[in-house]
């Protein structure tokens, strides 16, 4: 589980960031990719990665301003030339199935893979036997949502050291054993292959916020989770001016990821304002509220399993 920023910017793309827009990889798991958001030039990003959009299996969309979902008829378009088959799903506020209806329409632009757009309210919006997709609305004047995804809990490894001990050799059998079957050894042994299986793995949490002011339910989202992704468009001595255009600053950010007891933090939606070495301010200024902060930038990459970062 690895995340990948493909655009680190707020409102319009600039020479060091461009607009919204995040993968999270999940090849190991269902060998797919989650976009979040998809601001104009997404689809340009991507191929200076290893991302295949071919490979892209959903599209949670946080809001409808234009910096998060420009970029989604070209990409959208392009995937279809580009090994695209499979079902591609897209969650969204209330309006984006019209927006994305009426782009493909009047460019006449043709979807050779099937694509559904679910237009979601507040609680689960996707769940399956690995995952669940939760959803709450944040605050930032028009509706925006935070999406906290959970990994369901891992089976437990097996014991080989217990096996090998009791003089179990290597083969089918262990296969048997991991599933937690019965089995009948050569020797007339019975074992439960529940006694040789390590306790479950917990899964891990990501919670991945729209733009918003800083609010209450920004913690519920993101309460435990090993990595926040929260807006930080201003520094904190402008906390007035991210109040009135609905944003939050850098240590709005952090008191929200100590809050809710995260592991980590990583700052993004960046303002064009601050270029440069104030992107290491805007840093500092949240560490001195929550140590674990990162600050993105346009490629850079955060591996969730071994809290690496390059």
């Amino acid at each position: 589980m690895e995340v990948v920023f493909l655009g680190t910017g707020a409102g319009v793309p600039a020479k060091e960031r461009n607009v919204t827009s995040i993968a999270l990889q999940l090849l190991d798991e269902r060998r797919a990719t989650w976009l979040f958001d998809c601001g104009e030039a997404t689809q340009h990003q991507i191929l200076y990665t290893s991302i295949k959009p071919g490979k892209v299996e959903k599209v949670f969309i946080t809001h409808l301003h234009g910096d998060h979902i420009f970029g989604l008829p070209g990409f959208l378009g392009s995937r279809s030339f580009q090994g695209g088959e499979s079902l591609l799903t897209v969650y969204g506020p209330q309006g984006i199935k019209a927006f994305i209806d009426t782009s493909l329409t009047v460019s006449t632009t043709h979807i050779r893979y099937p694509l559904k757009v679910v237009e979601i309210e507040e609680g689960v919006v996707f769940e399956d036997d690995q995952f669940c997709v939760i959803a709450k609305e944040l605050d930032h004047g028009i509706q925006s949502y935070g999406y906290r995804i959970v990994e369901k809990d891992l089976p437990g490894t097996l014991l080989v050291d217990k096996l090998s001990k009791e003089g179990i050799k290597p083969g089918p059998i262990y296969q048997k054993i991991k599933e937690g079957q019965t089995v009948v050894l050569e020797d007339g042994r019975m074992i439960n292959g529940d006694e040789y299986i390590g306790p479950p793995k917990k899964g891990r949490i990501v919670t991945i916020l729209g733009d918003t002011r800083y609010v209450q339910e920004s913690i519920e989202l993101a309460k435990n989770a090993d990595l926040l992704i929260h807006e930080a468009t201003f520094s904190s001595n402008e906390a007035e001016l991210a109040h009135d255009y609905f944003h939050s600053t850098t240590t709005q950010a952090a008191e929200v990821a100590r809050q809710a007891g995260v592991k980590n933090l990583i700052l993004t939606h960046i303002s064009s304002r601050y270029q440069g070495e104030d992107s290491q301010k805007l840093l500092e200024e949240a560490q001195q509220v929550f140590q674990h902060t990162y600050i993105s930038k346009d490629f850079f990459r955060f591996d969730i399993k071994s809290s690496h970062t390059d």
